[in-house]
């Protein structure tokens, strides 16, 4: 890729700040911070730029948020704070002008299949009272419309929309006895305590084959409520099969089962819509209730910028305060690029950008003013169409006297900023410190490394590669989409644009099939516990270890914080976690091993000079410097940390929790652990998230390398610079919701250039500068 500067004659009077209204930071030491310092303007909008791991979201995040809520915590009660989580003071010598701080992240929103986007913004409530005093005839008060309430809920599914078939066939062997393995559910091993509990309740005969069962022991059996018993003279709770499968396996998201559990689950149970709600979750009472024909089901499932016009046209001066505030709910979905979604949408189905965009409609009907707002890259899932409405909305939060806080690599927010703060100049521990401070114009004349990219433009690709076969979408219609066909080409780059909403990850996660083999390399967080880390997770630390116990004549196994080399103070957590009674827990580092996780005696064993403690701390790329070559040659860890480094992760050290990697960081990881796989298909969904602009080239290389080593990689993007480096594009619209649904273009970058005729033709030329 040929990236050029562009310089942007078009400017912007940003505001400036009285030099007295600031938030001021000094000596910030939090995780590579180095003693930073820092004058944030008080009422302005403030862009935080640098590499990936620079330090941005520890200075806005972990220091200055961290501290605010901090002090709003200690302004409650003892008994509220053992509810609220504790947080230590922020390693900083002084943090001095905060106001409440209020974070719109990109953390997902959960997977409770009770939480809608109606529910997590609101709108479900106004829109529940509304249909209390209008709807005909009255199913009664408020509540009475909640699926999450008794009174409201369809009594078939709970208020849950789908029921859940069992086959029984897999859950017993009915010619056998349950000393003989009758049960087959996971866990209920002939001997287990579960079995005994069956075998010693005195509710059945152990002995007996199931089918030989009485109907009042086949019912206690599978369907008996709990009921103390007393097994091996214990007192236990002795429960059915079915209700105990249900309670222990059924009810949890699936993601957080034992593989083999899962599989299980998957064998032995058939989800499928409510056949007396149909899907809405409400009882009789609650869908026969109306307005205008319409019931509250009807309205959920409605897009919301559909609704908003319904809502528009209730006209009751009884509730006329209440409809104004819905319909400013409902317009600020519609103003910020959510106008597709519908308030009956799962929140867990929501993507990242979509969940920050959700949690942002909350604050912007606040009347409240002087608060500090931090953003963690917003336009993130943004088309280049919706990013300039993204900034016109963070102005808004600022017009109305709020300190707005971004983090951001899209040159196109940054030009927003009234005060910039580029850290750097690495990341990891070659970041941590103030590169520049000031305008967007001095940002470009600095020459740190984002003011040199900050104008960086890609040109078109000279020649794209050609395809080998094509993968067929015959009549796709999930979601929105519309029967769409289409043929994805296999053996080259090929990019899916078009706005948010408009059905890109419909197309590729809806309507592939699975047996196509393409592998999903995506955002969502890595399932394991804190104890789980990029060396770990790799499968790096088993080379490590050997390479240890083979260089002291030891066991591997003292190498492991969760094996025989753990601490056995802290168990191999690094921490201690002391309960306050009614003062809310904390955590501090062990002072046994000083937060190393292994027990001193291994601390001894060295490999290279080094202990196994000071090689987890390692960035992976002195990681992957040290087990090059000599005595630390390692080759197969070697070549894990190379794959690392390619994928951007090179800051990064060994032993990070991968709790705390960005959705970007995690699928890069996840990127890194395929990349030594032999062909395939691999779809990836914006890579360039977290991405800095001077890392985006190295992307593109990546990428590059992956489909010459035969890989066929599909990339849902937006980011103009893999736009124009793509072999073939598949442009998804033309608008968002029903609006969209539909391949608009597909072709070569050049082609859709030419044309101009999407909205994504038209800002890659103007990008390109064609």
């Amino acid at each position: 890729m040929t990236m050029t500067a562009r310089t942007d004659t078009t400017s912007r009077a940003p505001r400036v700040a009285d030099s007295h209204d600031m938030i001021r930071v000094r000596g910030a030491r939090v995780n590579n911070l180095k003693d930073v310092s820092v004058d944030i303007p008080k009422r302005r909008l403030t862009v935080l730029t640098g590499v990936s791991g620079s330090g941005k979201s520890s200075l806005v995040f972990d220091a200055i948020a961290a501290e605010s809520r901090r002090l709003i915590n200690e302004t409650y009660s003892a008994f509220l704070q053992t509810i609220l989580p504790t947080q230590a003071r922020p390693e900083t010598d002084v943090l001095e002008g905060l106001t409440t701080a209020i974070i719109v992240d990109q953390e997902r929103m959960g997977a409770n299949g009770r939480s809608t986007v109606g529910t997590a913004t609101d709108a479900n409530a106004m829109l529940r009272i509304v249909f209390s005093r209008l709807g005909e005839p009255s199913a009664g008060p408020a509540f009475h419309y909640s699926f999450n309430q008794p009174a409201g809920a369809c009594p078939r599914c709970q208020g849950t929309g789908h029921v859940t078939d069992l086959d029984l066939t897999r859950f017993y062997d009915e010619g056998k006895s349950l000393a003989d393995g009758a049960i087959t559910v996971p866990g209920y091993k002939p001997g287990s305590w579960f079995v005994r509990i069956f075998a010693g309740s005195g509710f059945v005969d152990p002995d007996k084959p199931i089918r030989d069962y009485t109907e009042t022991e086949l019912h206690d059996f599978l369907h008996r409520e709990p009921t103390k018993v007393k097994v091996d003279g214990i007192n236990v709770t002795y429960e059915g099969l079915i209700p105990k499968v249900r309670r222990t396996m059924l009810a949890k998201d699936s993601d957080g089962l034992q593989p083999h559990v899962r599989a299980f689950v998957e064998r032995a149970v058939t989800f499928g819509t409510c056949p007396e709600c149909e899907g809405t979750r409400l009882n009789e009472a609650a869908r026969a209730s109306r307005i205008k024909g319409i019931n509250i089901a009807d309205a959920c499932a409605m897009e919301v910028r559909d609704l908003a016009g319904w809502v528009r046209g209730l006209d009751q001066p009884s509730v006329a305060p209440l409809l104004d505030t819905l319909r400013q709910t409902l317009d600020s979905f519609v103003e910020i690029g959510l106008g597709y979604l519908s308030l009956d949408r799962p929140a867990g189905t929501l993507s990242g950008g979509e969940a920050q965009r959700v949690k942002m409609v909350r604050h912007l009907g606040s009347s409240l003013t002087d608060v500090t707002y931090v953003f963690d890259e917003p336009s993130t899932g943004l088309h280049p169409h919706d990013i300039q409405r993204m900034n016109e909305l963070l102005l808004r939060l600022r017009d109305k006297g709020n300190t707005v806080l971004v983090v951001e690599h899209k040159p196109e927010v940054i030009a927003f900023a009234d005060h910039v703060i580029d850290l750097g100049p690495g990341a990891g521990t070659a970041g941590g410190t103030v590169c520049f401070e000031g305008s967007v114009e001095g940002l470009r004349r600095s020459g740190t490394l984002t003011g040199r990219h900050l104008d960086d433009r890609a040109s078109l690709k000279e020649s794209v590669r050609k395809h080998e076969g094509a993968l067929e979408i015959r009549g796709a219609r999930a979601n929105n989409l519309q029967g769409v066909d289409v043929d994805i080409p296999l053996g080259v780059l090929t990019v899916v644009t078009g706005v948010a909403g408009s059905g890109k990850s419909s197309l590729l996660h809806g309507s592939i099939p699975a047996s196509a083999g393409v592998v999903s390399v995506d955002q969502t967080p890595i399932r394991g516990s804190r104890r789980s880390n990029p060396a770990t997770y790799t499968g790096l630390l088993e080379p490590v270890r050997k390479a240890f116990a083979k260089a002291n004549g030891v066991k591997p196994a003292l190498f492991s914080a969760n094996s025989e080399g753990a601490c056995p103070t802290c168990n191999g957590t690094g921490v201690l976690y002391t309960d306050l009674a009614m003062m809310a827990g904390v955590a501090t580092p062990c002072e046994e091993c000083g937060g190393k996780r292994f027990q001193a005696a291994v601390l001894e064993y060295r490999l290279g000079g080094r202990d196994i403690s000071e090689v987890l701390a390692m960035p992976v790329a002195q990681a992957e410097e040290f087990f090059r070559a000599g005595e630390t040659r390692i080759p197969a860890a070697h070549a894990i940390l190379g794959r690392l480094a390619d994928v951007g992760l090179g800051y990064l050290t060994l032993g990070q929790p991968l709790s705390t990697l960005s959705g970007g960081e995690r699928q890069r990881l996840k990127l890194a652990m395929h990349m030594a796989d032999k062909g395939g298909i691999y779809v990836l969904d914006e890579p360039t998230t977290g991405l800095h602009l001077a890392d985006v080239e190295q992307l593109l290389g990546l990428l590059d390398r992956l489909v010459d080593s035969g890989k066929s990689v599909i990339v849902i993007e937006h980011h103009q610079a893999v736009m124009a480096h793509a072999d073939w594009i598949i442009d998804v619209g033309p608008g968002a919701g029903h609006d969209g649904g539909r391949v608009v273009f597909e072709g070569t970058p050049a082609d859709l250039v030419s044309a101009r005729s999407t909205l994504t033709g038209e800002h890659l030329a103007a990008y390109v500068g064609a």
